[in-house]
């Protein structure tokens, strides 16, 4: 009951929780990019790389000033993107800070593209039948139980 009550306490504040950013990254996308590692996850998959991760207070609140030190970390022209996860970015908590962040990317760098890591099934977040990932213009069938989209 107290975890419910600290949740929806969060969600009023329209706050959310990261553990790390990575800038200068190459392991999670394409190329050169920052890395946003939110936090809260309820899927606790085995073998995650992230477990501590699954926590929604774990780390530092996501503020303003965080914000401002990701869309600082995207003006370099070498740098291709921003790759979100966690924890599980398309958690409830997360949504909303999230879609203020990704607003604010598109908007200053329409050009950089936006990665994001998820223990969702392609279906549970779209409705669709079909995973099919788009990237170069290319249609990518992918045969994986779950679908980085």
């Amino acid at each position: 009951m107290q975890e419910m009550e600290i949740r929806a306490d969060r969600e009023e504040e329209n706050s959310m929780y990261y553990g790390e950013i990575k800038t200068c990254d190459i392991a999670n996308g394409p190329g050169v990019r920052t890395t946003l590692f939110v936090s809260g996850c309820r899927h606790h998959c085995e073998g995650c790389f992230q477990p501590e991760t699954w926590n929604f207070e774990y780390g530092k609140p996501f503020t303003e000033e965080t914000k401002d030190e990701i869309l600082k970390s995207l003006e370099p022209d070498y740098v291709c993107g921003l790759t979100l996860l966690g924890g599980e970015p398309f958690e409830p908590e997360n949504q909303k800070v999230l879609v203020g962040l990704l607003k604010n990317v598109k908007k200053c760098f329409p050009k950089k593209d936006t990665w994001c890591f998820s223990g969702y099934l392609f279906e549970e977040l779209t409705g669709r039948q079909t995973c099919v990932l788009e990237r170069n213009k290319e249609q990518l069938a992918d045969d994986h139980p779950r679908c980085e989209v």
